[in-house]
């Protein structure tokens, strides 16, 4: 079994392809041909993020997180908590 990554979207709990052959094996033709002239040239370093944007690509998190940063420009309170270390709400 491949690795995956987890992540919530639309308030389910998502799987995605975990690594690199598992998240072309996702795209049709014309989009692994971009993924694969990209990920050649990814620093190792870098490659984590650049997967997950591939991974999450049509999943519509892109969509949901566009709305969610609208929401905080207008000064909308959307329920976030600061996840930094010692800020815990009392």
């Amino acid at each position: 079994m491949d690795a995956t990554f987890k992540t919530v979207i639309g308030g389910e709990v998502v799987e995605l392809p975990g690594t690199i052959a598992a998240v072309r094996a996702s795209m049709d033709a014309g989009r692994a041909a971009e993924f694969d002239r990209e990920i050649e040239h990814v620093p190792a370093a870098d490659l984590p993020a650049v997967l997950v944007r591939w991974a999450l690509a049509g999943t519509g998190a892109d969509e949901e997180d566009e709305l969610l940063f609208e929401r905080l420009s207008r000064g909308e309170d959307i329920g976030a908590t600061d996840a930094a270390p010692g800020s815990e709400v009392a």
